[in-house]
């Protein structure tokens, strides 16, 4: 302890009291916990804590008992960390491009359209971040601690806000108080806590304030005499000293973000995969155009600004925009009306993407407390006065034995029994249940049999059976019937009495022998009220759950199967089995198995990671320290307010209440906004495709450039305002019953195939154009060529909005939706813009009547090409995904045969979502 205590004096640069940073638990695993005196020692303090002066000293220097990730981002942070999105960047470059050709009208608009982006998603996470900090605030605790006036004071109890605690402060905990710090214990009554938070296991753990030696090899949990910020305390009270506080607490330090990698999310990999296909198509058009006219038209550097405006036009200029808007109208009504915060737009894209969710059996399945399952006779027939005498003896030990509340087993027990059978009983004595002895004895009198005294005995089998008078068979058989018990996942208390004559004398631990055994009481953990319809909902949704638990498996495939979640042979695995696979065995297992029981935090974390190598997409849902490196390795870290706060602050969707069926709600409005996402990137990108390859044609055809640099980026303006109306598009009811994720390669070829599509009906306007048009009385050639592919290439792009976006359910509505009135608007323009004032100035003019009919027969022929290809398309995509675990119902049938035709990404409803 001396090596501690100097280690600390000198990382804190002065004398006196240590600094925070210091852990007891940083001597080797091997080697005992310093003792009390030498604790009090190091921290300069004693059993009658700090005076005043002293504490407010220490928290002066060592600032205040909160995490590192406790800081709020500011919004200038926000926005410069927009900036460093993909799509984003590719806009930057191909403004300083336009800058650098003097083409401002085009450089502004891309400049101004990056900084709109940037600015509404950072406004959208800044909000979400002061959400999380009001959540923060709903969840704040105080601590009572022991302090003097001076030092000549009485110490007094008083509350004090967590944040205020030092190290060296004397504190008290009783039954549900948070542990505020990583601590010591001074002094302790029947202590038990909760560490589930730190290492998963539900079940309590005894605690106990001595200075006995007790060799760890499990580590600095398994020490009696420590306790951790993180826990809570199930039962019993205690004193303790503060130890460390803020950053240098146990799960503190946990949170050193070295450990595991900043990760990669779904949206990142597939808006990277995107942004790499647009960027080759960029850096490979100007050359083309460039080298294409020179050689075969002649012209040189004046083609320059037409090839930067076709890079520009196979851009989607608006996507930025677009992705904040949608992300940003989804998450609006998750946290109004669903309590779901999501911190990190991008996340909500993700979620709707997941189909996997992992995680813990406790407080998420399962509420955070036992319930009575059944009460068995020494035959193993059910016997209900096994459970009045376990309730005897959980009532009147409470009663008798100076405990605050029943701990949570003795509590479900109580609320099991018959009140009017317990209250025929008279306690005499008891003795509190200690870990050493590991069961609780009750002595009362038995109604009807004066002079005798019924000791009730409830405890652990092994401890109950070895004071009972059984032969060897008998009490192996015992023994085997609780084993079965537990093997099913249940929780275990043996029962047995003893008579007794009454007198006098006090009773003590040794008078629990020669015991009658009388039974076993099992108890199972209470189900989450609306666990099981959230699972279904999950379940019809393609979302597959893993549980990743710290319990025994038998515990959690209990709760799996009381939930309606098939468990297959074979499909459990525990941590052993877990070590003793390969990346490669395990990523192959993980497919097929739903519990995985007695995980430490590592190998959440390898478990979340073998997933999302299997092809996954990934989400996990944690609240406590332990989960922290998972939650990191997932595509999404999803937590609940009362998580520890360097949790809360590490996820990236936060719920204000540990209910599965807001996740559900998440997914919905993730796949509602990632599907109108993926429509915009269809359309824009095939509709841009094609017009940059009829360009190309074009300027090798004609003698004059197919289309000024400012009627491409004017129709490319007007056609990225029309698709803004995807973010206010309204969903059907009926949610996608499959994640939505934007696969590049799908996407490719659909823009591939859509795009040579809409180049066809480009040339096939070339051709009117030739033919009908050019000759004598037609006036300027080249101002109607211009004039009149401009207002075709509206129109196509309308067309393709409406029949790629809302298919066959268009037929159904009475009233035009959004993206129905946006193609109305862009038609418009398209019609008008021209003959309009404005025409000659962006070189312009009225087009002959001749050329609109002609114009009306391309765009039906269109029309048909697009909605056989749409119909070829969806076949081909479903054969491809025919072996995928996709629902069968009528619904996914209906959207197979409708919009969903126009698929282009995997397994996603390619209609409006």
């Amino acid at each position: 302890m001396a090596e501690v205590a100097g280690a600390r004096r000198q990382s804190s640069g002065t004398p006196g009291p240590p600094v925070a940073g210091a852990h007891l638990d940083a001597v080797p695993p091997e080697h005992t916990v310093p003792t009390v005196l030498e604790v009090l020692r190091a921290l300069d303090s004693g059993p009658r804590g700090l005076t005043e002066a002293q504490g407010e000293e220490r928290a002066a220097r060592l600032g205040e008992n909160r995490g590192p990730a406790e800081r709020e981002v500011s919004w200038a942070r926000l926005f410069v960390r927009g900036l460093r999105d993909p799509f984003t960047a590719v806009l930057g470059c191909l403004c300083l491009v336009s800058a650098a050709v003097f083409a401002w009208g085009t450089a502004s608009v891309i400049l101004l359209l990056v900084l709109v982006s940037c600015a509404l998603r950072a406004s959208g996470e800044y909000r979400a971040d002061r959400s999380t900090s009001a959540l923060r605030e709903l969840v704040s605790a105080t601590a009572t601690v022991v302090r003097r006036a001076d030092e000549e004071a009485a110490p007094s109890a008083r509350e004090i806000p967590v944040a205020d605690l030092v190290p060296g402060d004397v504190i008290r905990l009783g039954p549900g108080d948070l542990v505020p710090a990583d601590v010591r214990l001074l002094r302790s009554t029947g202590l038990t806590v909760h560490q589930a938070a730190l290492t998963g296991e539900s079940e309590p753990v005894a605690k106990a304030a001595d200075d006995l030696a007790h060799p760890a090899p499990g580590g600095a949990f398994e020490q009696p005499q420590l306790c951790f910020q993180g826990s809570s305390v199930a039962s019993g009270g205690a004193t303790a000293v503060v130890t460390a506080t803020g950053a240098h607490t146990r799960f503190a330090l946990a949170h050193d973000r070295t450990a595991v990698p900043p990760r990669e999310s779904a949206f990142d990999r597939s808006v990277h995969g995107i942004s790499w296909i647009l960027i080759r198509f960029m850096l490979l058009t100007p050359p083309l155009v460039l080298m294409a006219n020179a050689a075969l038209r002649g012209r040189g550097l004046e083609t320059l600004p037409f090839a930067v405006a076709v890079a520009v036009g196979l851009t989607p200029e608006m996507l930025p925009v677009l992705v904040t808007l949608c992300l940003a109208r989804g998450a609006a009504p998750l946290a109004r009306a669903h309590g779901v915060i999501v911190k990190r737009l991008p996340a909500l894209h993700d979620i709707g993407a997941v189909d996997v969710l992992c995680l813990d059996k406790t407080g998420t399945l399962t509420q955070d407390r036992p319930v009575t399952d059944r009460a068995l006779g020494p035959d193993g027939r059910d016997d209900p006065g096994v459970l009045r005498w376990a309730a005897v003896n959980a009532w009147w030990t409470l009663q008798l034995g100076d405990l605050p509340q029943p701990d949570a087993l003795d509590e479900a027990i109580l609320d099991a029994a018959d009140e009017d059978e317990l209250m025929a009983y008279d306690g005499v004595a008891a003795v509190p249940f200690a870990p050493d002895r590991r069961l609780s004895v009750a002595v009362v009198r038995t109604p009807g049999r004066l002079g005798t005294h019924t000791l009730v005995v409830k405890g652990d089998t092994s401890s109950v059976l070895d004071r009972c008078t059984l032969a060897d068979d008998e009490r192996e058989r015992l023994l085997a019937l609780a084993a079965r018990q537990a093997e099913s996942g249940a929780r275990v208390l043996a029962v047995a009495t003893a008579e007794r004559s009454a007198g006098g004398r006090a009773y003590t631990p040794g008078d629990a022998r020669g015991l009658t055994f009388r039974g076993v009481v099992t108890l199972r953990d209470a189900l989450a009220p609306t666990a099981a319809d959230a699972l279904k909902i999950l379940t019809d949704r393609g979302v597959a759950v893993r549980i990743l638990t710290g319990d025994h498996p038998g515990t959690a495939v209990r709760a799996c199967l009381d939930l309606g979640v098939p468990v297959a042979e074979g499909a459990v695995l525990t941590a052993e089995d877990v070590d003793r696979l390969n990346d490669a065995e395990l990523a192959e297992s993980v497919g097929r198995t739903t519990v995985f029981a007695r995980c430490t935090p590592g190998h959440k974390a390898r478990i979340t990671g073998a997933l999302r190598s299997a092809g996954h997409t990934v989400g996990f849902l944690g609240d406590g320290v332990n989960d922290l490196p998972a939650l990191r390795a997932a595509d999404v870290g999803i937590a609940p307010r009362d998580a520890t706060d360097v949790v809360r602050d590490d996820a990236d969707v936060v719920l204000a209440e540990k209910d599965l069926t807001a996740v559900a709600h998440a997914v919905d409005a993730g796949r509602q906004a990632g599907g109108n996402i993926a429509t915009y990137l269809r359309i824009t990108l095939s509709s841009n495709l094609g017009n940059v390859l009829a360009m190309l044609a074009a300027g090798l055809l004609l003698p004059f450039l197919p289309m000024l640099p400012a009627q491409v980026l004017i129709q490319n303006l007007c056609f990225d305002a029309a698709q803004l109306a995807f973010a206010h598009d309204r969903p059907r009811p009926r949610v996608p019953s499959r994640p939505t994720a934007l696969d590049p390669r799908t996407l490719l070829r659909f823009i591939t195939g859509f795009g040579v599509l809409n180049a066809i009906a480009d040339l096939a306007t070339f051709g009117i154009l030739a033919l009908a048009l050019h000759g004598p009385g037609t006036g300027d050639d080249e101002a109607v060529f211009h004039s009149g592919w401009f207002t075709e290439n509206l129109l196509t792009q309308a067309a393709v909005m409406v029949m790629l976006s809302v298919g066959r359910r268009a037929a159904g509505s009475r009233r035009p939706g959004p993206v129905a009135w946006a193609a109305i608007a862009l038609s418009a323009v398209g019609l008008v813009l021209p003959a309009s004032p404005l025409g000659p100035a962006l070189g312009l003019t009225a087009l002959p009547a001749v050329y609109y009919p002609l114009l009306g027969a391309v765009l039906v022929l269109y029309a048909v090409g697009l909605r056989a290809a749409r119909t070829r398309f969806g076949r081909r995509h479903d054969g491809d995904r025919a072996d995928d675990d996709r629902p069968d119902d009528d619904h996914a049938r209906d959207d197979r045969a409708g919009d969903d035709h126009a698929s282009g990404d995997r397994a996603v409803p390619v209609a409006r979502t």
